[in-house]
């Protein structure tokens, strides 16, 4: 059934109809409670499989923890700062969002908050409801020609800085992470922040909210701004120092504001609000009957392609969970999981510095996802439980472990023609490589010992490790399995290395008494993939 793993979901916020629609349609079943208390909400997650929330929600360390069976948490929107995306992360839960649900809806509402900045227009249609006609107090100004200074180019960024540019705005901004090449197709010149303060007539800010954007607009930075300088707020509130921003407008560094959100909402403190240069909004930024309708019906259709094993899209805490829902990836995770397992159980406990290295061109960019496989199987190997694509790295890193990634579009000529993954323990001759056939995956090589033939990386094997010269010990084995009810499916030898030889079984039950094995050579070890 395609909903299978997605049998409930909690709708916890006022969503658009057609997000519980959507997702019935699909076989899930989706319930709608908007505004539970918090101790409501404890006892309404504890059997649910998803939760999706707007912004009123928040979804709390304690909120998931109390999930037992909790797989999924969609944010209808943009930011996820009402949820703890940690606690999910280390739960193995998926959070996913909605980045382009509510972006045209913000970049309008900025674009209203700087028109209305330049010509008072909140002030001056209030003076007018209380019966004044007050045409020269609200001298405004032109906006061609002004500067406006963008900080964060992502969609919303983006969207304001074409819209403000057709009022003859000059667009300068700043984002670590868009490239200077990609923002001046848009018509923004990135500079540095230092230099950005003394330009702008405008600051509008489009970053999420994170300890490095925290205060990113404060006393030290108000004071090189340019006398009179207009800000503008509509992504988060603590972007702007709320203290600092009201010492300036009361020095008049700061010739006005407009805040669509706050450090606290409601705020308590009524002294920015209640500014006669200040103008102020109940947070709407995604406040549109077209947002919100996109928003609700975004997140129904990522749930409905997760229950249906497609990769969703807005994946904020797991890009190898999406990955490995994508049919190509699926064998090639398949085969990380299974390296890390083996790794695990050749070489544990493991500790310290594992290299997971990719090797060929069609894997360029798989060690994004290939490398938390690896450390799901290795956390298997080691009795980790709860442990997924989504907590793999995080739960490995607490336990000593450091996965390392590297890409090479060469491969060695023994292997030409195919794409491998390769992990080894530095400082030792562990190493493991592998690859895909079809949609299996193979072992190639263990601790530098080549296979004649691949072997297959599925169901319950039996690896040991004998001297070359010695009388084959395979009778003897088989003799053992027969005892122990096991059936031999394939036998796959490797190759001589340092006078000894690889023989891995696979068999039909997992139910070898390995003590008695290792009577008959060197070493022997058994797991289940």
């Amino acid at each position: 059934m395609a909903s299978a793993g997605l049998g409930k979901v909690l709708l916890s916020d006022s969503l658009d109809p057609c997000c519980g629609q959507l997702l019935r349609a699909a076989g899930i079943r989706a319930l709608e409670l908007p505004g539970l208390s918090h101790e409501q909400l404890l006892a309404e997650i504890r059997d649910c499989d998803g939760l999706i929330v707007r912004s009123a929600t928040k979804v709390t360390a304690e909120v998931i923890e109390a999930a037992g069976r909790l797989r999924v948490i969609g944010r209808a929107g943009t930011g996820v700062d009402n949820v703890d995306v940690e606690a999910a992360t280390r739960k193995g839960i998926l959070v996913l969002n909605t980045p382009t649900g509510n972006s045209l809806s913000a970049a309008e509402l900025t674009c209203g908050m700087i028109l209305s900045l330049a010509r008072q227009i909140p002030q001056a249609a209030a003076s007018m409801k209380d019966r004044k006609w007050d045409r020269k107090k609200f001298l405004g100004m032109e906006l061609h020609g002004k500067t406006l200074g963008i900080l964060g180019l992502g969609r919303i960024g983006r969207e304001v800085a074409t819209r403000m540019q057709a009022f003859g705005m000059k667009t300068i901004g700043y984002d670590p992470i868009v490239s200077p090449e990609d923002s001046a197709a848009f018509g923004v010149q990135q500079l540095p922040l230092e230099q950005i303060w003394p330009l702008c007539d405008f600051i509008t800010v489009h970053t999420p909210l994170l300890p490095s954007t925290t205060g990113l607009l404060n006393d030290s930075t108000f004071a090189k701004c340019r006398p009179g300088v207009q800000v503008v707020n509509c992504a988060r509130g603590g972007i702007v120092d709320e203290g600092a921003l009201l010492r300036a407008l009361q020095s008049g560094q700061c010739g006005g504001a407009a805040l669509d959100v706050f450090t606290q909402e409601p705020p308590q403190d009524r002294a920015l609000v209640n500014h006669p240069n200040v103008i102020s909004c109940p947070h709407l930024g995604a406040s549109t009957r077209e947002a919100q309708s996109r928003c609700g019906r975004e997140i129904a259709l990522q749930f409905v392609d997760l229950a249906q094993g497609k990769a969703p899209a807005g994946v904020v805490n797991s890009q190898a969970l999406s990955s490995a829902l994508q049919p190509h990836c699926q064998p090639w995770i398949a085969l990380a999981e299974a390296l890390g397992l083996l790794l695990q159980t050749l070489a544990g406990p493991v500790k310290g510095s594992v290299q997971v290295s990719t090797l060929g061109a069609p894997l360029q960019k798989a060690g994004t996802y290939l490398s938390p496989a690896v450390a799901t199987g290795l956390l298997d190997g080691a009795g980790h439980k709860h442990v997924n694509l989504v907590n793999g790295l995080l739960l490995a890193q607490e336990a000593g472990v450091q996965l390392t990634a590297t890409h090479s579009a060469m491969v060695p000529e023994s292997y030409r023609g195919a794409s491998l993954l390769q992990l080894a323990l530095p400082g030792t001759s562990t190493r493991l490589v592998g690859s895909v056939q079809g949609s299996t995956p193979v072992l190639q090589e263990l601790n530098g010992a080549t296979f004649r033939q691949p072997v297959p990386l599925t169901g319950p094997l039996l690896l040991y490790r004998a001297g070359a010269a010695d009388a084959s010990p395979l009778p003897a084995v088989l003799g053992l399995l027969g005892k122990a009810g096991a059936e031999l499916h394939s036998y796959h030898g490797s190759c001589p290395v340092g006078g000894s030889v690889w023989s891995v079984l696979g068999l039909s039950a997992a139910g070898v008494a390995l003590g008695e094995v290792k009577q008959h050579v060197a070493e022997a070890f058994q797991l289940t993939l």
